[in-house]
């Protein structure tokens, strides 16, 4: 039986679960088969699966039933040559366990929008996300703008002109932190240094009393996602450079040279 990595965390837990159903072969499984290979109760199994299902861990055939769901075609989970979805996640692991257990996040771009990110996976450990005002589904679920947020930004940044234009005539989205950047010329001017240092930093941006650090990830010489490190201002009021270092190397493993 695989082991849990990195602990008990809800993210970690469901990665785990997704082992024992490839472990207990093809097709579809009962939670009560599911929950007995992989040593939990039936109701931390049941809350693990219909978690999954709303990231795309997971489907549900029948009632009752479940199975692994088949990789997506974007690059968060799959790429040609590059991390499969277990790799990725071990990559967003492994940034966690760098920084101390910061939070992770892997935004991509949002299908169907050249102006919108969504988050594909995530490293939180035990953490319920209840600190940043969010459940797990308000987190995969939503997708935000560009224009705000360190992982916005390390996206739009390689964007095209006409997009960039676009993202920034669009108003600052309610509910943002108090250091969002609000002129268009410094958020103009954020986009170039970006793109000249490989990485941006977000204080307080999308949310108050919590810091970032996010690095672009390329599919070729296409921006595609952005990897995103969460710490609280008050651990994290300047951002380490090994914490720097290991966010644009969680970005580069995901990356497709």
């Amino acid at each position: 039986m695989p082991t849990i990595p990195g602990g008990p965390g809800v993210a970690d837990r469901a990665h785990f679960v997704r082992q024992v159903l490839a472990e207990l072969g093809p097709g579809a499984h009962s939670l009560r088969d599911i929950a007995a290979a992989a040593g939990l109760d039936d109701s931390t199994t049941s809350r693990i699966l219909t978690a999954g299902i709303y990231r795309e861990i997971y489907e549900r055939p029948r009632r009752g039933m479940y199975q692994p769901a088949p990789p997506p075609s974007d690059l968060a989970y799959a790429l040609p040559q590059g991390p499969t979805r277990d790799e990725a996640h071990q990559a967003l692991q492994a940034l966690r366990e760098a920084t101390d257990g910061g939070l992770v996040f892997l935004y991509t771009k949002s299908p169907g929008t050249t102006a919108g990110r969504q988050c594909t996976d995530m490293a939180v450990g035990d953490s319920d996300l209840a600190d940043l005002g969010m459940t797990a589904h308000d987190v995969m679920s939503v997708i935000r703008s560009l224009r705000t947020g360190a992982s916005g930004r390390a996206i739009l940044a390689y964007l095209p002109e006409a997009v960039q234009a676009h993202v920034l005539a669009e108003p600052v989205p309610d509910g943002a932190g108090p250091g969002v950047i609000r002129d268009a010329d410094q958020l103009t001017a954020s986009l170039v240094e970006i793109r000249e240092l490989g990485f941006a930093l977000g204080h307080q941006e999308c949310m108050a009393h919590w810091n970032s650090i996010a690095a672009p990830v390329f599919d070729g010489d296409s921006i595609a996602a952005s990897v995103l490190l969460l710490r609280p201002a008050m651990q994290m009021q300047r951002a380490p450079v090994a914490y720097i270092d290991a966010t644009r190397r969680a970005a580069a493993a995901l990356s497709k040279h």
